[in-house]
């Protein structure tokens, strides 16, 4: 839920869901409509979320592809290993 306000006439507004949309170049919130016509605004709480995806598919693609690349640069031997 986020407290939107409107800096014109002062109007308060709690919005559980919001939509934003782009609008006139700017990005707002389409129900923080104020009744004098102007959009309200609202100060960041939390930040935007982080997605993390978990599937147990996506750590083992990302292991092989990791080792596939690191041997084609590196080669066969190590990389702290000295050119004989």
């Amino acid at each position: 839920m986020a407290l939107y306000k409107c800096k014109y006439c002062k109007e308060e507004k709690e919005i559980l869901k919001a939509t934003i949309v782009l609008r006139d170049g700017n990005w707002v919130a389409k129900e923080a409509l104020c009744s004098c016509g102007k959009y309200m605004e609202s100060e960041a709480a939390e930040g935007m979320p982080n997605l993390i995806r978990t599937e147990p598919t996506l750590k083992n693609k990302r292991d092989k592809l990791w080792a596939g690349a690191k041997e084609k640069l590196v080669g066969e031997r190590g990389i702290n290993e000295p050119f004989d």
